[in-house]
């Protein structure tokens, strides 16, 4: 399982990059970021995101270990809890098998 997880997130190994940047920048970045989050939320409405398999399970084995008001205080495409859903059925994934 963890290997499958690596080779589907291996294109977004850019995270690593991170650790060369200052704070300055990261914080940049992030405003970046989430301004552009704002600017797709106003131009998407009412539709609604569709997450790949392998995006739903990078997003879940990232975010769930953070406490659960960290998370409700997170700007996502996918509520919280979805998020904790996800992780779930990854869970009940691995131990199924």
């Amino acid at each position: 399982m963890l290997l499958r997880l690596a080779y589907l997130v291996s294109p977004r190994f850019a995270a690593l990059r991170l650790l060369s940047m200052s704070y300055r920048d990261k914080d940049v970045e992030i405003l970046a970021l989430r301004h552009q989050f704002n600017v797709l939320e106003r131009q998407l409405g009412a539709v609604r995101v569709r997450f790949a398999a392998e995006d739903r399970a990078f997003l879940a084995a990232l975010l769930a270990p953070l406490p659960r008001e960290v998370l409700r205080r997170l700007r996502l495409l996918a509520r919280p809890d979805t998020v904790l859903r996800w992780h779930r059925d990854l869970m009940k994934q691995r131990h199924a098998r």
